[in-house]
This record gives C-alpha cells, sequence and structure tokens, in this order.
C-alpha cells in the first residue's frame, strides 16, 4: 500500500481552487465544463460522473493550491480506484490521506454509512429464508467487507421467516469468539423454531477452516437436544460466500 501523508484540515483554504497547469496556476472555474463535476453532472446527468468526481461533489472544497478534484482523484487512487477499499478505512486511517482531515473524513464515513442503511433498508420487510442465497443477500451488506470477523446468529420461526439477527462477537483479522452457550440462550429467549449461524472471513477465502468446522458440528448438536433445527452456516466474504448446506455438510 502507498505511503500515506498527514495534512491538517485547518490548511483548507477559502480561496477560489486552482492548480498548476503548464506553469501557471489553473482554477476549477476555468477548467472546460466536461472536467468540473458539477458542470458535468447536470450536462450528462449524475451517473456520468466517476467516483472520484462524485466525491468532489460531497467534499466540495480542496487545499490551497490544489483542487477539490485532484483530492478526490488521489482519493481514489490511494484505494485502487474502489469505494470497497474506501469503507474499510477508519478514521485514523482516512485522516492519514494527504488533504483529509477530521471533517471530510467524517463527511466519508457519513457517505459510506447511507450506502449501508440504504442496502438494508431494501430488507426491512419480514424476510422468508428459502435458500442460502437469501442469507447471503440479507447478511452481505452486514458483515461482507468488514476488516475483522463478526459471528452472527439469526432466529427463525416456523415458516422459515427471519424474527431476529444478532452479533455475537466481534474479533480480529483471523478469528472471533464463538459462545454456543451464549448463542442457544438468545435462541430460546426468542422461541426459534430455527436458527442460521453465519461469520465473515475478512481474507475473502470462502473455504471453511478447522475451527469453522468445529463451530458448526458443536451448534448442530447443540440445537439437535434442543430441538431447534439449524438450518446453515454461512461463510461471508465480498466475493461470495460459501454454505455448509449446500455443500451437504449440515
Amino acid at each position: 500500500m502507498e505511503t500515506l501523508d498527514t495534512v491538517n484540515e485547518s490548511s483548507a483554504s477559502s480561496l477560489p481552487e486552482e492548480r498548476v497547469e503548464a506553469g501557471k496556476v489553473l482554477k476549477v472555474a476555468d477548467m472546460p465544463d466536461d472536467e468540473r463535476p458539477r458542470e458535468k453532472a447536470l450536462k450528462y446527468g449524475i451517473g456520468s460522473l466517476t467516483s472520484a468526481e462524485l466525491f468532489a461533489l460531497i467534499l466540495r472544497t480542496g487545499t490551497k493550491g490544489r483542487p477539490i478534484t485532484d483530492l478526490c482523484r488521489d482519493i481514489m487512487r490511494v484505494n485502487d480506484g474502489k469505494i470497497l477499499n474506501l469503507e474499510r478505512r477508519d478514521r485514523r486511517e482516512l485522516e492519514m490521506i494527504d488533504g483529509l482531515g477530521p471533517v471530510k473524513a467524517q463527511q466519508i464515513e457519513a457517505v459510506m454509512e447511507i450506502v449501508r442503511r440504504y442496502r438494508r433498508e431494501s430488507l426491512g420487510r419480514r424476510i422468508i429464508i428459502r435458500s442460502s442465497r437469501d442469507i447471503y443477500e440479507m447478511m452481505s451488506a452486514e458483515i461482507a467487507n468488514l476488516p475483522h470477523e463478526e459471528f452472527w446468529v439469526i432466529t427463525l420461526n416456523r415458516g422459515n421467516m427471519v424474527t431476529g439477527a444478532k452479533r455475537c462477537s466481534e474479533g480480529g483479522a483471523a478469528g472471533t469468539v464463538f459462545d454456543v452457550k451464549k448463542i442457544l440462550k438468545h435462541c430460546i429467549l426468542l422461541g426459534a423454531e430455527g436458527v442460521i449461524v453465519c461469520h465473515n472471513h475478512p481474507s475473502g477465502n470462502m473455504r471453511p477452516s478447522g475451527p469453522d468446522d468445529s463451530i458448526t458440528r458443536k451448534m448442530k448438536e447443540a440445537c439437535a437436544a434442543l430441538d431447534i433445527r439449524m438450518f446453515d452456516h454461512l461463510i461471508i466474504t465480498t466475493e461470495g460466500y460459501y454454505s455448509y448446506t449446500d455443500q451437504g455438510r449440515l
């Protein structure tokens, strides 16, 4: 990853945005319309803007001698042009990007949170689980792109309708804590007829590990003892998922 330099947000200038081009200072207002995000969006539609240009519309002002368009291109460049990579950065990492201070870092965090809430709202109705794909679509927005592991339990009623989804533990990049008693206590309190467990792999590797197999086995045995049906255990990544049920391992 490229080295990120810190710059204080207080260095942002209230002067017109400008950049140096061919030995002279060029203001954003002097750029061709097709290079100015606001004018480009008005002429061609908001969908015509690159990710960097969209962030330029939101962040609005650059730093002294450096227009917001250049700053946002750099933001995307250090994140390999991917919003998924930008979403994984915490506040401290965002502020290390040259030109981003506390205010602009918080604006970017707000955009990422809006995206996550939008994706969750499409699942606002009561969900009926019919397949592993339904589980993945429900949980991917929540945990697929996290930089650390989280373990979740989903409870179902007799009609396979979701009655709750709860994060049971949070760990590091390589693992999280699994407490079968805590999970089953939660299921009993909700009167669950069925249960699904899932966790993410920040590495992107969908294949289960030895501990993943052990967790699945313990959960299945414990659920059977309480007459609760265990439907599945999903390992979720940004690229897809692994289902123990689909693989005939549950």
